[in-house]
């Protein structure tokens, strides 16, 4: 049976990230009426930042020369690294799990929240590989940073997402739906851009629900 793991990572209830994920995972869910999913708000029901326990897992794996998913738990053997282990395990197999990874992120600060980073940092470890799982990414941005855009140099979340799961996951194709200027709905600096901002924003939110169809 296929499977979505739907993740949002905004601070806003109502944003456009989280618009354009539910526009994915809606499309998504028809196609697939039986398929498993899973959601998770990791803004309203943050994950902790590691500890000391997980740099404790994180040293036996490195000590043990690559990871072995399925024997994490045999390195927990400590009460630190335990309880670090209690919080990764569910996470871990939520991705696992999963045909399909949703994840729904704003840029912060050029970035990404770091609510999300959070989520990232706890259930990563070296040399592991989540292949042949696929990776959605839908964003909001209140600039401009496409190619060719003034700012593109800037743009610090689809380059650190891209080659994130591309270096630890073994991902390669992950797949970004960015709707851009989103600032200019509230900025008056940037209202003489609003009509790109809408353009941007729809063709975000119809290759998102074209994309939840394929997947």
């Amino acid at each position: 049976m296929t499977s979505l793991l739907h993740l949002d990572s905004s601070a806003r209830r109502n944003s456009i990230s989280r618009e354009l994920s539910a526009a994915f995972a809606d499309a998504w869910r028809a196609e697939h009426p039986y398929g498993g999913y899973r959601y998770r708000d990791l803004a309203a029901d943050p994950i902790p930042f590691i500890g000391e326990g997980w740099t404790e897992l994180c040293d036996r794996v490195l000590a043990g020369g690559g990871t072995d998913l399925d024997r994490l738990a045999e390195l927990a053997d400590t009460p630190a690294a335990a309880a670090a282990w209690a919080i990764v395990e569910p996470l871990l197999a939520e991705v696992r799990a999963a045909d399909v990874v949703l994840i729904g992120t704003p840029m912060y600060n050029y970035s990404i929240p770091a609510s999300l980073k959070a989520w990232l940092d706890q259930l990563t470890f070296p040399r592991m590989s989540l292949a042949p799982s696929r990776f959605v990414v839908t964003t909001a941005r209140g600039g401009a940073y496409s190619p060719g855009a003034p700012k593109a140099a800037y743009d610090y979340q689809e380059r650190f997402l891209r080659d994130f799961f591309a270096g630890h996951f073994a991902v390669e194709d992950t797949v970004f739906i960015n709707a851009e200027l989103a600032n200019s709905r509230q900025d008056p600096a940037l209202a003489h851009l609003r009509e790109k901002h809408d353009a941007s924003y729809a063709a975000a939110l119809a290759e998102a629900r074209r994309l939840g169809k394929e997947y």
